[in-house]
């Protein structure tokens, strides 16, 4: 694959937030909020479609609710977990059912999960 290079270079600095589409935003704000615990950015402005902003530690996740959305298959994102065993433990008693841990040697741990819209959501335990 050919790469090009450029004389000026852009500094990013991080992902700022990840956009989530939803078909349902109260039973997402119930996921996101009430079962994973992050919390929501009250100062989101009226962008002519439903939605919420949430607090996700350095970065930002940002609902949209959108009729009729159906999740790409394999496309997720992740959340880095400190214990993932005890991140599934967590969630078992919250009704939420993750896949069964998988580690990669050397890298991480990982399990799956997925919201009520059907977004894939990684756990991911960093070694």
């Amino acid at each position: 694959m050919r790469r090009r290079t450029y004389d000026v270079v852009m500094e990013l600095r991080r992902i700022h937030h990840v956009s989530i589409n939803v078909t349902d935003l109260d039973a997402a704000l119930n996921f996101y909020v009430d079962t994973l615990g992050l919390s929501v950015i009250e100062s989101r402005p009226d962008l002519g479609v439903g939605g919420a902003w949430l607090d996700a530690g350095e970065q930002e996740i940002h609902l949209l609710e959108l009729d009729g959305f159906e999740a790409p298959p394999g496309q997720h994102f992740a959340f880095q977990v400190d214990d993932l065993a005890s991140a599934i433990a967590t969630l078992d008693e919250r009704g939420v059912t993750a896949t069964a841990p998988n580690t990669m040697d050397g890298i991480c741990s990982q399990a799956f999960i997925k919201d009520p819209t059907g977004n894939l959501i990684e756990l991911n335990q960093r070694f």
